[in-house]
């Protein structure tokens, strides 16, 4: 019988990509994690990929959460948490370490594990330690799963501000000065940390900054006017991280710009430039995230200016080795120098972030950028690349 006049099987819809959203985790920044992924919940393209929603608690459970940006985001001021989108206050969520399966399970106790499927891709709206930092990128190499932005080098350089400052200067980027109090210098001897502190304002003056070393959100961090304020700064800062970074006030314009990777390579959106905050000292926590304060996009700089930032940026975005995204940030000096302040690897994407915003302005829409980080990752193997 000719094969033509066998009964033919209906042809199998092709499987559309799985993306698994993480977000939460143990870190401070466990709440605009939340509103992050929320905003990238509510504009991923559903017809063209399912969505696994996995919240991270902040004691470090993977849990089942709900599809639901809404209850995501600030409201009256009240930040929100994965515990309160969990779907169960004790159900866990296992994605296989075993690069043959990308498979995730549920399973609570008393009850038989439920496998939810495979994952094609993981975006981690991480941000801080033990998520941003090249830990859980870690993870998703050894279970051989694709995953959006920055591997472990790069996540963990630019996690680490001081490590990251050590990067840049190797390859002749303009970095501002800088101290590092480690944690043993402290707890051994804190009148000799204080000192090193006092030295360093006497070379470069008060005001100095004291913050998380590797903190972000601008978390932790706090302006010292004068000597009678360093103890309290310091242990504020360490209440996010044991080592922390004492810098100098740099007089100028904060600017920032985003970078995106491209088919072709890594590209530079259009620059904006946070203006004072005059209801802030400086553009802190509530500042980003409550008060919501303005930026401008494009900032007002010179094509001339406008063209070296975008050049830092992704200078910088190549020295770390990063992948996917990056929000540089800068300060242009009185003088006209630029200064590259820090990279965040993975930015805030909350409705009022810069990172998207910067990008809407150069011609990526928000969808639009939430696709082309989902499919850059698709692109990219796991492993040595």
């Amino acid at each position: 019988m000719s094969s033509e006049n066998l009964p033919q099987s209906p042809a199998q819809e092709p499987r559309k990509p799985r993306v698994a959203v993480v977000f939460g985790g143990r870190s401070s920044e466990h709440a605009i994690s939340v509103v992050t992924a929320g905003a990238v919940l509510r504009s991923i393209d559903r017809e063209k990929y399912d969505v696994l929603p996995i919240g991270i608690t902040t004691d470090g459970r993977w849990a089942l959460t709900a599809d639901d940006p809404d209850r995501m985001a600030i409201a009256d001021r009240a930040l929100p948490s994965v515990d309160d989108l969990a779907e169960s206050a004790e159900g866990g969520v296992v994605l296989s370490v075993d690069p043959g399966s990308r498979e995730v399970v549920y399973s609570e106790p008393g009850a038989v594990p439920k496998v939810l499927g495979e994952v094609d891709v993981v975006f981690p709206m991480l941000h801080g330690p033990y998520g941003e930092d090249g830990t859980l990128q870690g993870l998703l190499e050894l279970a051989g799963v694709p995953y959006v932005g920055s591997g472990v080098l790069a996540s963990a350089v630019g996690q680490d501000k001081e490590y990251m400052k050590r990067v840049f200067i190797s390859f002749g980027l303009p970095v501002g000065p800088y101290e590092v109090i480690r944690p043993r210098e402290w707890e051994n001897d804190p009148s000799a940390a204080r000192k090193k502190i006092i030295g360093f304002a006497g070379d470069h003056g008060w005001p100095l900054f004291v913050k998380p070393a590797r903190g972000g959100s601008s978390m932790g961090i706090t302006k010292v006017d004068d000597l009678s304020g360093l103890d309290e700064a310091i242990e504020e800062a360490r209440r996010h991280d044991p080592k922390i970074l004492v810098e100098s006030l740099l007089r100028g314009r904060e600017i920032e710009c985003g970078v995106l990777e491209f088919e072709d390579g890594p590209r530079a959106s259009v620059p904006a430039e946070i203006p004072p905050v005059t209801s802030h000292d400086f553009y802190d926590f509530e500042a980003k995230y409550i008060d919501s304060a303005a930026g401008l996009v494009p900032a007002p700089l010179t094509e001339e200016q406008t063209d070296e930032v975008r050049r830092l940026a992704v200078d910088a975005f190549d020295a770390a080795s990063c992948e996917g995204l990056v929000r540089a940030d800068f300060f242009l000096l009185d003088s006209g120098e630029f200064v590259i302040n820090e990279i965040n690897t993975m930015p805030g994407f909350t409705p009022i972030s810069m990172y998207p915003r910067m990008w809407q302005e150069t011609g990526v829409s928000y969808p639009e950028l939430v696709d082309r980080l989902i499919q850059a990752a698709l692109r990219r193997s796991t492993g040595l690349r």
